[in-house]
């Protein structure tokens, strides 16, 4: 933090969001908001809660999703499937903004807070929820999850190589989802200030992964073809890869447009190529691919990275470094910038990146990681629950107080 940037209660502040969520996708959307300043308090099921809670025990006893996704969170633990604890629910969203959800299909139906019953019981509310395939369509009932939907939308197809297709690394899916998920209820809560009234809105996972796939598809519908994966590469666009160095690192070289080409050519020393005609615009040099990569290869192969790097710099090519996930623990455009944060857990403190958004004057908060139920009594006496409502509860198992 530098001295003229403070944490300050966030843009958000004075919003509350309940979230009924597990793994990725709405966990992302209801951290983004708490990151921004809403107040999320995060329904569990007693017994285990979130299931990422559960992927691995690498941070401190804690699963590395879950502490990713989970910070500045209240966790309250409530069977939904008692009686009890679905009229907490209830009195939880009767003084709530918003509620995003990502639960089984159907599971909201059952619980009656699909959007029909949450319009007639909660008409203030804002509701989000995420679900794999959106309603409506013959995939609708399946159950979804991140590397299902991202094969199914087709984005594995471009991923990888011709004949050896992969997953994105990242969970697209889930991630853009959770996102949308967030884009989503900020502009319902936005609407709701002019209108009084709440809204219902759902985003799913294959509409988000369609989306994300528009130049393929796009491509596609309009060429007939189905362009192939060139692993560290783009099928758009060529000159455009990976290369190894000759310290033993691998840059990344790229160019967008007909002029950098040139610039590129001149830079690699190669003037034929930058004379030839046939490779003067983009389809031309997609076309001949092979030939320029191994042209830049020969180029890269003697030299250092350091110096591919600055010589890219100067004539104003795009360029990177490849680098590993342990390299990017110690990246120095994270150090310089002071992006790492401390931030309290269970287990004990643990390091995480800020958030994206950057506001001037303002660091977005960056709050505790909770264990399962550790809030469940305070929230639940706010909401008018005397000792002997909260003892009756916790006998019947209908919500659980768990400490750290």
């Amino acid at each position: 933090m530098n001295a003229n940037t403070s944490v300050l209660d966030g843009p958000l502040s004075g919003v509350t969001v309940v979230a009924l969520e597990q793994a990725v996708a709405a966990p992302l959307c209801s951290r983004t908001l708490a990151d921004l300043g809403a107040r999320v308090i995060k329904v569990e099921n007693p017994r285990g809660g979130d299931f990422a809670r559960q992927y691995d025990d690498v941070v401190h006893g804690q699963a590395a999703h879950f502490v990713w996704l989970n910070r500045g969170k209240e966790s309250v633990a409530l069977d939904l499937k008692q009686e009890a604890g679905l009229e907490a629910l209830h009195r939880l969203l009767s003084r709530a903004d918003a509620l995003v959800s990502n639960l089984a299909p159907g599971a909201t139906t059952r619980l009656g807070v699909d959007p029909d019953q949450l319009a007639q019981r909660h008409p203030h509310l804002v509701s989000v929820e995420i679900s794999g395939y959106g309603g409506g369509g013959p995939l609708s009932h399946k159950r979804a999850y991140d590397l299902l939907v991202q094969a199914e939308s087709g984005a594995c197809a471009i991923t990888g190589w011709e004949d050896m297709p992969a997953k994105p690394g990242p969970p697209m899916a889930d991630a853009c989802s959770g996102l949308y998920g967030a884009i989503t209820i900020l502009a319902a809560l936005y609407e709701r200030g002019r209108t009084a009234r709440g809204t219902t809105a759902s985003v799913s996972l294959f509409d988000t992964m369609t989306e994300l796939m528009g130049y393929a598809l796009t491509y596609t519908k309009y060429s007939g073809v189905e362009q192939q994966p060139v692993g560290m590469g783009s099928p758009a666009v060529a000159p455009y890869g990976a290369f190894a160095t000759a310290d033993g690192f691998t840059v990344v070289l790229g160019t967008t447009n007909d002029t950098e080409w040139q610039r590129l050519a001149v830079m690699i020393d190669r003037p034929d190529l930058a004379a030839d005609e046939g490779l003067r615009r983009n389809p031309n040099r997609v076309a001949r691919r092979a030939e320029l990569d191994q042209a830049i290869g020969v180029w890269c192969a003697g030299l250092t990275a350091d110096a591919i790097q600055a010589a890219a710099d100067a004539a104003g090519i795009g360029n990177s470094r490849y680098n590993t996930p342990t390299a990017v623990l110690a990246h120095p455009h994270l150090t310089t910038r002071n992006r790492w944060r401390e931030v309290d857990s269970p287990g004990g403190p643990v390091e995480a990146l800020l958030p994206p958004p950057v506001i001037r004057g303002r660091e977005l908060r960056m709050g505790a990681i909770p264990g399962l139920g550790e809030h469940t009594e305070a929230v639940l006496a706010e909401l008018g629950f005397e000792s002997g409502d909260l003892a009756a509860l916790r006998e019947s198992g209908a919500a659980v107080q768990a400490g750290r």
